[in-house]
């Protein structure tokens, strides 16, 4: 066992794409911890999604041994995702950490996430290491970026490590900085058992394994232990490190980071930031900082053929194992069918967790327009808060006291050259500028108070459009405010159409109904009767469009001869229409649900 003075735990921060995982490959190949035949770029990152889209998306956790001076240490890295989706993940492999290496690309110097993982890191009194990445770039700027860290950080030019993860450049002083400057993690090996949870991964054969990192105390195989926030208690059937495959070991001691597995088949009886004790210990205490995930964004997810609920169902279960931030329930649409609410942490989840529905599972999905969870009030009882997840919950607009809805604090780092475009981004999605400051001369931090609906469907992209790429964001919840929001209805010939209703702000309401109208009479196939299409809001119908009828040529056989017998065709021919469209039913094709979401193209 290593000494505990010998341990360091540590993590990597940094903005998407400053080099996280290609750092970890490079300290995992120096410290020999991966053998020749094992070698590959990304090891960190196991999924296939993750490797192409070059995006971390789970946390992982590996033990590396290194002789430093003739003594040798375990390093314990903790790599963590670098999108805003993920942040509660990263939130718990800093807590599980006591230093973390601040990654910033020399090519982009720093960006909205690195500072906002930076502050998490500082708020848990984590100590940093700054690392300028990709200086062997020819666009690097090594001086200017590392005047940015300096200012950042408030360190000295000198405590910043110039590297390059692909060429291998300043590796060897990154372990050193890593053992001299991170503490040595603390902790009472005598006291009872306390570790925190950081992370779980799901195991077909052998359920749950869960990491954790021992705070104080030890675990050992065996040992009768109990989850504190959900009180379930379980046997440890193995404990170990994690090496690049898992080393089963008889105890962990205090300080070190470890995995444990407990035959656990359900991943929900797991979370992530929870307090694993001994069963015997009956006051055992919860390590802080334990919460739910709250998920953001919400969208209906139903099966394209309707035999394949039972399939698509298992199938999100699955899922649900391996990623413990997707929440989802039953519901049924007249549209539809049934399906699911799943409830995501932002956009680029709701992508990726579509995207592995399709890969491992082979299910082709309908995913219907991205919403967020409103709070109602109603006038009867303005007291109780009545949760709106979906269009259809809002109650009568007549007995309504107030909507509240989920505001966000966003953080957007850009040019100075484009603070005026993002402005006006910004307060076209109702954002209310709270503060703007230069950090240099050529880069801006800009605050705003935004709702978070405004958010969901296509700001990220339209960002990215307006600074030519050169804007990064971020954000955090900062609770509900009331706020003027209609329910718009969607109907087709007189039927109202579930699955096409959305929650909007009574301003955007008109152009939002004119612009679904005019979208859907495009894509909807003619029939052989006239199809109104309106957008409602309660009773009042704000726009219509219709989509004419195909009509048969009932005069041509009629050459000459008195006009009364062509009437006669034509008005049969009319009673026949009136009929059609009362008992006639309106297909929706596939694409018409997909276009609602794009209708800003």
């Amino acid at each position: 066992m290593a000494n505990m003075k010998y341990i360091r735990n540590f993590c990597i921060i940094a903005h998407i794409d400053h080099g996280k995982s290609t750092l970890a490959d490079r300290l995992l190949d120096f410290t020999g911890s991966v053998s020749e035949r094992d070698r590959q770029d990304q090891l960190l990152d196991n999924m296939d999604l993750e490797r192409e889209r070059g995006i971390t998306i789970k946390s992982h956790a590996i033990q590396m041994e290194y002789t430093y001076e003739g003594q040798e240490y375990v390093l314990n890295l903790i790599d963590t995702p670098g999108h805003v989706d993920f942040s509660y993940e990263v939130s718990r492999s800093i807590a599980a950490c006591e230093g973390a290496l601040l990654v910033v690309d020399a090519a982009q110097s720093i960006q909205a996430q690195t500072i906002s993982n930076l502050y998490l890191a500082l708020e848990n009194d984590l100590e940093i290491i700054p690392v300028l990445n990709k200086v062997d770039l020819p666009s690097a700027n090594p001086e200017e970026v590392t005047d940015d860290i300096v200012d950042l950080l408030g360190c000295d030019a000198e405590e910043v490590i110039p590297a390059s993860a692909k060429t291998g450049i300043g590796i060897e002083n990154i372990l050193k900085a890593i053992i001299e400057r991170i503490p040595a993690p603390q902790g009472d090996e005598k006291a009872p058992l306390q570790a925190l949870i950081f992370d779980s991964v799901y195991n077909p054969f052998r359920g749950v394994e869960t990491y954790f990192r021992v705070i104080n105390g030890s675990i050992m195989k065996g040992q009768h232990i109990k989850f504190v926030a959900t009180g379930n208690s379980y046997y440890a059937d193995e404990v170990g490190t994690l090496k690049l495959k898992q080393v089963p070991k008889d105890k962990i001691h205090a300080g070190d980071v470890g995995y444990l597995i407990t035959g656990i088949k359900d991943a929900r009886e797991v979370k992530v930031g929870d307090t694993v004790a001994d069963a015997k210990n009956l006051n055992a205490r919860a390590i802080e900082g334990f919460e739910d995930v709250k998920p953001m964004v919400f969208a209906g997810i139903y099966p394209v053929d309707n035999d394949d609920y039972e399939e698509l169902r298992a199938s999100m279960e699955k899922l649900q194992l391996n990623d413990a931030s997707l929440v989802f329930t039953p519901e049924s649409s007249a549209a539809l069918g049934f399906g699911f609410r799943c409830g995501f942490l932002g956009m680029l989840h709701l992508e990726i967790i579509q995207e592995r529905l399709e890969r491992e599972f082979d299910m082709t999905v309908i995913t219907t327009v991205p919403n967020v969870s409103y709070h109602a009030h109603t006038r009867k009882n303005p007291d109780e808060v009545i949760i709106v997840n979906n269009p259809t919950d809002l109650p009568d607009p007549s007995g309504l006291d107030r909507v509240e809805e989920p505001f966000i604090k966003a953080t957007i780092i850009t040019k100075s050259d484009f603070v005026g475009n993002v402005m006006s981004l910004c307060i076209d999605k109702r954002g209310i500028i709270t503060n703007q400051t230069y950090l240099t001369p050529e880069r801006v931090e800009l605050s705003f108070d935004m709702p978070l609906a405004e958010i969901v469907f296509d700001f990220y992209d339209r960002l990215k459009t307006v600074s030519k790429g050169y804007a990064s964001f971020d954000y955090h919840p900062i609770g509900m405010r009331p706020s003027k929001l209609v329910r718009v209805d969607i109907l087709l010939n007189s039927q109202p159409v579930d699955a096409l209703s959305a929650l909007v702000h009574t301003e955007n309401a008109y152009n939002l109904g004119k612009k679904m109208c005019e979208k859907l009479r495009q894509l909807i196939p003619r029939q052989q009767f006239d199809i109104p299409i309106q957008a409602a809001i309660g009773a009042k119908i704000i726009a219509r469009e219709t989509i004419k009828a195909l009509r048969k040529d009932v005069t041509a056989k009629c050459y000459g001869g008195d006009i009364t017998r062509k009437r006669k065709l034509l008005e049969k021919q009319k009673k026949g229409k009136k009929r059609m469209r009362q008992v006639g039913n309106v297909e929706i094709p596939q694409q018409a649900f997909m276009a609602v979401l794009k209708l800003n193209d």
